[in-house]
């Protein structure tokens, strides 16, 4: 089936739900048995839900399901990689279909760093506000079903849990209904999926006319307060955050404030100065949501792309606290899950491009600079899969140990 496999190559690939339809009749089948990811989730110091700031990462590039959709890889030259999972704690992956299963390759290499995997849940225009109206309006045997699915997809593709978006407006009974189809969703995926967690999007108010708040208010706390956080929209201004420092409380690590990197809209930072963002976010103790990162990749081109982004994360690493793997035994060979050949041993056994981020292995810290040495990614040589780490710089006489984090 088409949804399930390429047309053009036959291989398999990840895919998503479109519609309340296509989501209540959803089955797990033999066909997409390639979707269910292998890695478990890595076990993590500090935990996830320790008292500090969090780094999400929202991905969304040009729709999504691009060559990330082949779940065995592909021959694709000089593809997007993200590899600095050691600044980030959540990972969600975007597109606008209802229903974002997050391809399997995102899932497997996210685990593989301690990094737990969202899905998208969306309603836009329209037809959005016709599917909440059957689902929400529709009383709590509707939207118990499609908590239930969605607890269910999460469970059986083995990623944690969903990212909760409805961008149209709602009617009264709808919305009065919607908290408690988030705390049911919430439940659900609490009890299917170990460490799971759904977040609320800042769109629609409590009186169901979508309005984005930029902020933690009396308008959206009620959605806030049926789940596991909030993702707030991204033209905040300062006096917003002090607001939501002071309503979210011992929550305010619940809150992750949105930060677009392609400045859109009427916005602090973006680009190099996404710095600028980050700082008053972590001024106040809130969490952050960092939108579309590929933004380096897609703005700057293909070229240095690797350098480029080790500039970008290096810039906001002040702001980004850090996690380690404690799942042992603990082994690297630092590929990066793309490469311009194949190395075994040492030794190049194919070459020609390839890209499968399920090959991705366990990343270190890539600092943009780190004392007298620097590391970076090598695609040229490598022991085992497609690149190796690169140590650059000049090691001071008697110092024969080098920490590489």
């Amino acid at each position: 089936p088409a949804k399930y496999f390429d047309t053009k190559t036959t291989e398999p690939i990840s895919f998503y739900l479109s519609g309340l339809e296509e989501l209540l009749a959803w089955q797990p089948n033999s066909n997409d048995e390639f979707n269910v990811s292998a890695v478990p989730l890595a076990k993590r110091q500090p935990p996830l839900q320790s008292r500090r700031p969090r780094t999400l990462v929202c991905h969304d590039m040009r729709g999504g399901y691009l060559e990330d959709r082949f779940i065995q890889g592909s021959a694709t030259r000089n593809p997007y990689v993200f590899y600095h999972w050691r600044y980030i704690d959540i990972f969600v992956y975007f597109s606008h279909h209802t229903v974002t299963i997050p391809p399997v390759v995102w899932t497997n290499a996210a685990h593989r760093n301690s990094v737990p995997v969202l899905g998208t849940f969306i309603t836009e225009w329209t037809d959005g506000e016709k599917l909440c109206e059957a689902f929400l309006a529709g009383g709590e045997e509707a939207f118990g079903a499609v908590a239930e699915q969605l607890a269910r997809i999460a469970q059986h593709y083995r990623f944690d849990g969903w990212l909760v978006n409805i961008e149209n407006t709602l009617s009264a009974a709808a919305v009065r209904n919607l908290p408690l189809f988030l705390r049911e969703l919430t439940a659900r995926v609490h009890s299917a999926v170990p460490g799971g967690l759904v977040i609320w999007y800042d769109s629609v108010l409590k009186n169901g006319i979508l309005k984005w708040q930029n902020e933690l208010n009396d308008e959206n706390r009620m959605f806030f307060d049926a789940c596991d956080g909030l993702f707030t929209n991204y033209n905040w201004k300062e006096e917003q955050l002090e607001r939501t420092q002071r309503l979210a409380g011992p929550r305010q690590s619940d809150v992750y404030v949105g930060v677009d990197v392609f400045a859109r809209g009427d916005v602090v930072g973006g680009g190099f100065d996404t710095d600028k963002s980050l700082r008053l976010i972590r001024q106040y103790g809130l969490s952050a949501a960092i939108f579309a990162p590929g933004w380096v990749y897609e703005h700057l081109g293909k070229e240095n792309f690797l350098q480029n982004e080790n500039r970008f994360w290096g810039s906001l690493a002040e702001y980004l606290p850090t996690h380690s793997i404690c799942t042992l035994p603990l082994t690297t060979s630092f590929s990066l899950g793309t490469g311009t050949s194949t190395f075994l041993d040492g030794k190049d056994e194919e070459s020609g491009p390839w890209y499968d981020l399920s090959a991705q292995d366990i990343q270190p810290l890539y600092p943009e600079q780190q004392g007298t040495l620097s590391t970076s990614c090598c695609l040229q040589d490598a022991w085992c899969g497609g690149s190796s780490l690169q140590l650059q710089g000049t090691i001071p006489p008697g110092e024969e140990r080098v920490a590489v984090r």
